[in-house]
C-alpha cells in the first residue's frame, strides 16, 4: 500500500524546491481578486493538528464506552471522526512510540526500542516531509527522543525538522514544568503544563491560520503518573471513597484486576481520570479555536496516545506489556473536507509506523522510502476496504518495571481484529480471543483444541517478522548492536 515514495537524499534535495514552488506552481499564479481567493481555498492543503497524550489507554474514554470517565468533548469529536477501534502502540513505551511516529519505521529500524536513547536522523521525519510540501511545522510539549538527559536543551539539528519549538525532553512534574524554545534558556509553563501547552497550541493555530498550511504536534505528559496531580477542580470529580458507594458502583474495575488490588486500582483510577478530565477540557478549547477560525473543515485533527496503562489489570502496572490495557490506544481522526462530517468506526488494526505514511497520504504528500508503515489514506477515503488484519506488537528490550529481573520478557506478537497472539523467546506464550474474552482472562495458548488457530496466527506473526527484518534475538544483542549502555536495572540512565 506504499505509494509515491521517495528516498531520504532525493527528498531532502528536492524539499526546498518543492516548498518554494507551492505558490508559484499552483493555480493561484496569474489569478487575481475573487478568482484567486476561490482558487486558493480549493487548492489549499489541509492543516494537521496532532494531539497525543502519554499513557492514555483505549478503554478510558466515554465513547469506548466507559461510564466513569468524563470526556464530553472527545465523545462529541468521536461522532464526527473516524474511530480506529483497534489502534495499537506497536512497542508500547514512550520513546519507541515517538520514534516510530516521527519516522514511520519499526523500532529495530530506527533503533529506539527502549527509553532514553537518541533518535538519529537517518530517516526522513514527518516534519521534514511536511516542510518539503510547504508547511510550517511546530512541536509543543514532551519530546523524549534526545537521549538520557531529559531536561537538557535540544539544539535545532536534533529536532527532526520542526520549525516552531516549545519542548522539554521529559518531565512528569506537571505543576512545575519547564521547556526550551530556540535559545538555551529554561522557561516555565504556568500552572498545570498540559493546559498551558494547549493554550500555546491555540496561539500557534491563530498565528498560522491563513494561506500557508501548518502541521502542529501537541504532546501532553498526563495522564501518566503521578496520578494525583491534576488541578483540584478535576480531582474533586473523582474521589474513590465516595464514588465506590454510588448505586452505579463508581470507578468500575475491569474484571481482570485481582481482588487484593481493587482498592489500589480505584485510588489510582481516581487520579488517572482526573488528568483525563482536564485534558478533555483542553481538547474542547482547541476544537473551539479551529471552529472560530473556520479551520475545522480543512484540518486533519488526530487524537491518540503513545501507549496505554495497565492500572493493575492482570496485577500489572504501567506499559510495555502485551495485554490490551497497555497496547491499545484511542485513535480519532477528523477531516471533514475529505472524509465527511459523520463519524464511523474502522476495526482494522492500525499500528504506530502506519501513522506517518497515512497522514502524508491524506495530505497529498509524497511518502519517503525510509518509512516502513502502510499508507491507509485510501481506507479512510473508502477508496478501498480495510484489508490489514494484524498489527505487530513487540518488546525488544524490557526495562524498568518490566525488566527481566522482575519477570519481564522480550516478546513479539500480533493484535488482529479478534485475536492477540504472542511469543516470547521460549515460544508461544499468549493467545486470546478478544471477542469472546474481552478482558483476556482465558489464555488459549498451546491448548490442543486451538492448535489450528495458533498455527495460523503464528504464521502471520512469522510473516510480519520477516517483513520487518526482525530476527527476534535477546535484548542484549540489540543493545550491543546499537552500542547502548544500560545500568544494572537494564535501563538506560537518565538525569532530570
Amino acid at each position: 500500500m506504499k505509494k509515491g515514495h521517495i528516498g531520504r537524499r532525493e527528498f531532502l534535495q528536492t524539499a526546498g524546491i518543492g516548498a518554494a514552488s507551492v505558490f508559484l506552481g499552483s493555480p493561484l499564479a496569474g489569478c487575481s481578486g475573487t478568482q484567486r481567493l476561490a482558487t486558493k481555498r480549493a487548492a489549499r492543503k489541509p492543516n494537521l493538528v496532532f494531539i497525543f497524550a502519554d499513557q492514555w489507554r483505549a478503554q478510558a474514554t466515554g465513547y469506548a464506552p466507559n461510564k466513569d470517565v468524563r470526556t464530553p468533548n472527545l465523545d462529541r469529536l468521536a461522532k464526527e471522526s473516524v474511530n480506529f477501534s483497534n489502534a495499537v502502540s506497536g512497542c508500547p513505551v514512550c520513546s519507541p512510540y515517538r520514534a516510530s511516529l516521527m519516522t514511520g519505521r519499526y523500532p529495530l529500524a530506527h533503533g529506539v526500542f527502549l527509553n532514553d536513547v537518541r533518535l538519529n536522523t537517518d530517516a526522513v521525519s514527518i516534519a521534514e516531509a511536511y516542510n518539503g510540501a510547504g508547511y510550517q511545522t511546530g512541536y509543543i510539549g514532551k519530546w523524549h527522543l534526545d537521549g538520557d538527559e531529559r531536561s537538557a536543551f535540544i539544539p535545532r539539528d536534533r529536532r527532526q525538522g520542526f520549525n516552531f519549538w516549545k519542548v522539554l525532553g521529559c518531565t512528569h512534574n506537571y505543576n512545575n514544568s519547564f521547556y526550551y524554545a530556540d535559545e538555551n534558556i529554561k522557561l516555565k509553563w504556568q500552572g498545570y503544563d498540559a493546559i498551558a501547552q494547549s493554550r500555546e497550541a491555540q496561539w500557534y493555530i491563530r498565528r498560522h491560520a491563513g494561506v500557508k498550511p501548518f502541521a502542529l504536534f501537541l504532546s501532553w505528559g498526563p495522564p501518566h503518573s503521578p496520578y494525583h496531580t491534576a488541578p483540584a477542580k478535576y480531582k474533586d470529580l473523582f474521589k474513590a471513597e465516595e464514588l465506590t458507594r454510588r448505586p452505579s458502583g463508581g470507578l468500575t474495575l475491569r474484571p481482570n484486576v485481582p481482588r487484593h488490588l481493587e482498592d489500589k486500582a480505584r485510588e489510582t483510577l481516581a487520579g488517572y481520570y482526573a488528568h483525563i478530565a482536564a485534558l478533555d477540557d483542553c481538547i474542547g478549547e482547541i476544537l473551539q479555536t479551529l471552529k472560530e477560525l473556520g479551520l475545522e473543515n480543512d484540518t486533519i485533527l488526530v487524537f491518540t496516545s503513545d501507549h496505554g496503562d495497565m492500572l493493575y489489570s492482570h496485577g500489572q502496572q504501567k506499559k510495555q506489556k502485551p495485554w490490551d490495557e497497555s497496547v491499545c490506544v484511542p485513535f480519532l481522526l477528523r477531516y471533514p473536507a475529505a472524509l465527511g462530517k459523520e463519524g464511523k468506526t474502522i476495526d482494522m488494526p492500525i499500528n504506530t509506523p502506519d501513522i506517518m505514511p497515512t497522514l502524508l497520504g491524506l495530505s497529498g504528500i509524497e511518502i519517503p522510502d525510509t518509512a516502513e508503515g502502510a499508507d491507509f489514506s485510501d481506507v479512510l477515503r473508502q477508496a478501498e476496504g480495510p484489508n490489514d488484519d494484524a498489527a505487530l506488537i513487540s518488546c525488544p528490550s524490557p526495562f524498568g518495571q518490566w525488566k527481566r529481573a522482575n519477570g519481564g520478557r522480550e516478546y513479539r506478537g500480533i493484535r488482529t481484529r479478534r485475536y492477540t497472539y504472542v511469543r516470547d523467546l521460549n515460544g508461544p506464550w499468549l493467545l486470546y480471543d478478544n471477542e469472546q474474552d474481552p478482558y483476556q482472562l482465558n489464555n488459549l495458548c498451546n491448548k490442543p483444541e486451538h492448535s489450528k488457530l495458533q498455527e495460523k496466527l503464528d504464521s502471520i506473526l512469522s510473516q510480519k517478522l520477516k517483513q520487518t527484518n526482525d530476527e527476534f534475538l535477546p535484548a542484549s544483542e540489540y543493545i550491543k548492536k546499537w552500542g547502548y549502555v544500560v545500568d544494572k536495572s537494564g535501563t538506560v540512565r537518565y538525569s532530570n
